[in-house]
């Protein structure tokens, strides 16, 4: 595809407005020995004991965080192999898809602790009828790097492994810290970021992870001033700004998304004359760093945005 430098891909959930779950149930005699409280994402107390045994993640991204916490899985969703790659362990029960996870099987593995994402509506589902079960889950949101800190740094209060907070979490955080400070007082680029489906284009603010770095390293996104690119991409308001980049992320499958594009805008003559399609500086950004959470990669993700706005930063 002539302008975009492809890169090799290695699952963004249907997002709903409210957590509308009930109140987590008390346990009975109390906060046990040894216990974990805490307050989750749709803002349900939780009481864990330290080091529950038996861990179902509904999330192959949170189920990742588990692992790099020190856990083990009884059961997971599938796209933690088909998505994310991770190698489970044998006995590792599959319990559906991220969207679907399937309830049944979940409690046929007798889990202690369930992962959930406050994010999609399947989960919110299935948290009713754990509720149900008497099956202590929690719910998480996930957008940012911070927000990943602080669940490992739950997890990794739950399975008593601090050092793997320091690894894969504070280390990261101050090399994010120094990408950040090598992109600071640099000219800020203009940047149209959009993620492509196989149905369309669309362009993304700072309401998710990438356009979130975008800000953070200093990055002008051109939606700030034009929120109608939010619900269809109009070549006039790209030809306005002229953008010095133009980053893009596929939601689905990436060969349909990235036709669709081709087919779409792409095919407009005023497309060519834009200077990011002139100077080679249209990207298809990576899905295991923009697409999928990086988790303890978040780094990576950081310096591979870095080095596009600002080369020569965060080598």
């Amino acid at each position: 595809m002539k302008h975009l430098r492809w890169v090799l891909p290695i699952l963004l959930a249907a997002v709903v407005t409210a957590c509308a779950v009930p109140e987590a149930p008390a346990r009975e005699g109390g906060m046990p020995t040894e216990a974990i409280s805490f307050t989750d994402a749709c803002g349900r107390e939780v009481v864990l004991p330290k080091k529950p045994e038996r861990v179902v993640s509904c999330s192959g991204s949170f189920a990742e965080v588990w692992v790099l916490s020190g856990g083990a899985l009884a059961g997971t969703t599938e796209d933690a192999v088909s998505e994310r790659g991770m190698a489970l362990e044998e006995g590792t029960a599959i319990v559906g898809t991220i969207k679907k996870p399937n309830v049944e099987e979940i409690l046929a593995v007798e889990p202690d602790f369930v992962i959930l994402s406050a994010d999609i509506e399947g989960h919110i589902e299935a948290g009713q009828a754990l509720d149900d079960a008497n099956i202590t889950h929690a719910y998480f949101h996930i957008e940012e790097f911070t927000e990943y800190l602080d669940m490992l740094k739950l997890f990794t209060d739950l399975t008593g492994r601090a050092d793997l907070y320091e690894e894969n979490g504070l280390k990261v955080r101050a090399r994010i810290d120094e990408i950040k400070a090598s992109c600071a007082d640099q000219p800020s680029p203009t940047v149209l970021f959009a993620r492509a489906y196989s149905t369309g284009v669309r362009a993304k603010g700072a309401d998710n992870m990438t356009g979130i770095m975008l800000e953070e390293l200093g990055a002008d996104n051109i939606v700030s001033r034009h929120e109608s690119l939010l619900e269809e991409l109009g070549i006039e308001a790209i030809i306005e700004e002229d953008p010095d980049f133009i980053l893009i992320t596929t939601m689905g499958d990436e060969k349909k998304a990235l036709e669709a594009l081709e087919n779409g805008i792409m095919a407009n003559p005023a497309w060519s004359g834009l200077a990011a399609v002139k100077e080679e500086r249209v990207e298809v950004l990576p899905k295991e760093l923009f697409h999928y959470k990086p988790n303890a990669r978040w780094a990576d993700a950081y310096a591979y945005l870095a080095q596009l706005l600002y080369p020569g930063t965060a080598e």
